[in-house]
């Protein structure tokens, strides 16, 4: 260290890893910002990089947990010795809001906690906190080698780690239920659902689920149909399981492996411990004990839920005189009208009127408004949405009319590339006030327009690009 600063090889191996991280993490849960807190020794200074203001909002807590007592360094007594560096002692989650974290110490770190942004529309957060435990891990092993034996590898590891997260996510919960020595390996398997969720069945995608079970469960499985021993497809013949699927498609019954053949066709119970994939066509779901760890589609495992991230028309409603237990009803009404849109495939517009006498808009206006709060009422209103136009929908909670157009001149901010009901949206929200439009497309993420402007589209920050990035003090960068 000189001048309170790292040298240049610590830099490098920050920056390495950072990039490294933020493009794996990036391409699994959407456009992702990294950042990290180190101390090499307990004799040298905190240090905080952050090159594109993730932790902007979180100096007071940082202020508390790092500066105005000194409980962090005391947790563990380590010595420095970097041929330990594989041993890593983790450090408590910190619980700060809107992050994922991962810390831990070493014999060749003495402290290090690496930070990524909480996504809303995550399954788990399992995956992504072992991708920043390997980070923990990656950091510790360059220190450790020093300059000379530096490959710069480790930036390489993190950016194609997605499976080897979820893997390791689905290894964690494994051991808790079934200890060290279950026979089922998680590759093998994860590299089949991959496999299946691409393989189409005369031109239709799969649909159905698939269930892998330790062999001590087989006799507690009620089955239906089981396969005899030389006749079980291997889990590894993608077609052949594909094929199975459709034995199970619509149906609650599921095929049942033991992570390497198929051994029959089961009822909807499971056991104590199971890994289950769910096919819905392009997408399907990763599960343990029931619980999304992942979606995959494209061949690739991804953390989305596919389902309408919808923050910011609950934020933009805050913005507008509406009581909040209307507001609260207006958010459930959407919500509800835009997953439906969603899971029958089909796009749809929501033209959300706040004004206190709802606007006159060209299309089929009812003579007596629907009251959406009635269940009746709101699957018709669920029914709507497939008809070419957009739902009326007043700050009373009632449907005014349904096929509406969306009328208004060009604006600056439309999008060719975006259809007739995007840009659409935009001319009219940009002519009309107290109105916010969401817009569901079969093929993109639903949108949030208000005053012209796509608000689920709004960058705050942009991508940041060095080859490397500088680390300060955090006292510094705290008292900015």
């Amino acid at each position: 260290m000189k001048n309170n600063q790292p040298h240049s090889f610590i830099c490098r191996c920050v920056s390495d890893t950072l990039d490294g991280l933020r493009e794996g993490i990036s391409h699994f849960s959407g456009t992702s910002r990294v950042a990290v807190i180190y101390c090499i020794t307990a004799e040298t200074p905190l240090f905080i990089c952050d090159p594109e203001n993730l932790l902007q909002g979180h100096e007071p807590k940082f202020k508390e947990l790092y500066l105005e007592n000194d409980l962090w360094s005391r947790k563990v007594k380590m010595e420095s010795d970097k041929s330990k560096f594989g041993l890593i002692y983790p450090e408590k989650n910190q619980e700060l809001t809107g992050l994922i974290s991962y810390g831990g110490r070493s014999g060749s770190v003495f402290y290090q906690r690496w930070f990524t942004e909480h996504h809303p529309d995550l399954c788990s957060t399992g995956p992504t906190e072992r991708w920043l435990e390997h980070a923990v891990w990656r950091f510790s092993h360059d220190m450790a080698k020093e300059r000379d034996l530096y490959t710069g590898i480790s930036g390489t590891f993190l950016r194609e780690y997605a499976t080897h997260a979820v893997r390791d996510h689905i290894v964690d919960e494994m051991n808790v239920y079934l200890g060290w020595d279950s026979q089922v390996r998680i590759y093998p398997v994860l590299d089949a659902i991959l496999g299946i969720s691409k393989t189409r069945e005369e031109g239709v995608w799969p649909q159905g689920e698939l269930v892998i079970i330790d062999p001590q469960y087989v006799d507690e499985m009620e089955f239906l149909v089981c396969f005899q021993e030389h006749e079980q497809p291997q889990l590894s013949n993608f077609k052949h399981v594909r094929k199975l699927l459709l034995t199970v498609e619509n149906l609650d019954h599921k095929l049942v492996s033991d992570g390497q053949a198929i051994l029959g066709i089961a009822r909807n119970t499971l056991p104590e411990f199971s890994i289950s994939a769910d096919f819905y066509g392009r997408h399907g779901f990763l599960k343990v004990n029931r619980k999304s760890v992942c979606s995959f589609t494209d061949g690739s495992f991804h953390s989305t839920t596919h389902q309408a991230n919808l923050v910011q028309f609950e934020e933009a409603l805050l913005e507008f005189n509406v009581n909040p237990s209307a507001g609260n009803a207006i958010f459930k009404i959407v919500t509800g009208l835009v997953h439906h849109a969603q899971h029958q495939k089909h796009g749809c517009a929501l033209v959300v009127d706040l004004n206190s006498k709802p606007l006159t808009i060209s299309g089929q206006t009812l003579n007596q408004s629907l009251d959406l709060r009635q269940p009746d009422l709101f699957e018709l209103a669920k029914s709507l949405t497939k008809v070419d136009g957009a739902l009326h929908i007043g700050a009373d909670q009632h449907l005014h009319g349904f096929a509406c157009l969306m009328d208004g001149r060009a604006i600056p901010a439309e999008d060719r590339a975006r259809g007739a009901r995007y840009n659409s949206a935009l001319r009219f929200t940009a002519e009309h006030d107290n109105i916010i439009v969401v817009v569901v497309s079969v093929d993109r993420p639903v949108s949030v327009i208000r005053e012209g402007v796509e608000i689920s589209g709004i960058c705050h920050w942009r991508p940041v690009s060095s080859c490397v990035f500088k680390s300060e003090l955090l006292e510094s960068w705290v008292g900015k």
